[in-house]
């Protein structure tokens, strides 16, 4: 199985947001059985808590629920498990380098790489703008989950 594992900061906005969007995407694309998907936070502010109320609305407004999901960190073995481990932002990057073992750091990404078309590096953090950034944020991560989809397709799924 191919494990993708979306890290923001807090792992209520941005990250679940990530996993619902990515996770409607391997459904429609018969992929729940070569891909599995999670999402973390590099700090512990909001574990146990569910994803922001912003981004489950505007999630909802997009057919994707994502209010099931609850905050964690990211682990050490989270490393091992997941092959793409997908940054929102170059901060929570290096967050993740820092903590990451050497023989996995290559497995670390921007997650908006598989968005190049978009001429943008980073996911905003959209929690404490107005609620047109969560809109933003998930026009960001649609196309980032369907670069992603075709990547993992091209590298994983004969054809």
């Amino acid at each position: 199985m191919v494990r993708v594992l979306f890290v923001c900061m807090g792992n209520i906005c941005r990250s679940p947001t990530a996993e619902g969007v990515f996770q409607a995407l391997v459904k429609q694309h018969a992929l729940e059985k070569i891909v599995g998907v999670d999402s973390a936070g590099t700090h512990a502010y909001h574990i146990g808590n569910g994803p922001d109320r912003r981004s489950q609305a505007a999630a909802l407004r997009r057919g994707i629920d994502i209010s099931p999901q609850c905050a964690r960190r990211v682990e050490v073995a989270d490393f091992e498990m997941f092959e793409y481990v997908l940054a929102m932002d170059e901060e929570n990057m290096a967050a993740l380098h820092q903590i990451c073992p050497p023989e996995y750091r290559h497995r670390i990404q921007l997650f908006l790489e598989y968005a190049p078309h978009l001429n943008v590096k980073e996911v905003p953090d959209p929690y404490y703008g107005g609620l047109n950034g969560f809109e933003r944020v998930l026009d960001l991560i649609e196309a980032a989950a369907q670069g992603l989809v075709d990547d993992i397709k091209r590298k994983h799924v004969p054809s």
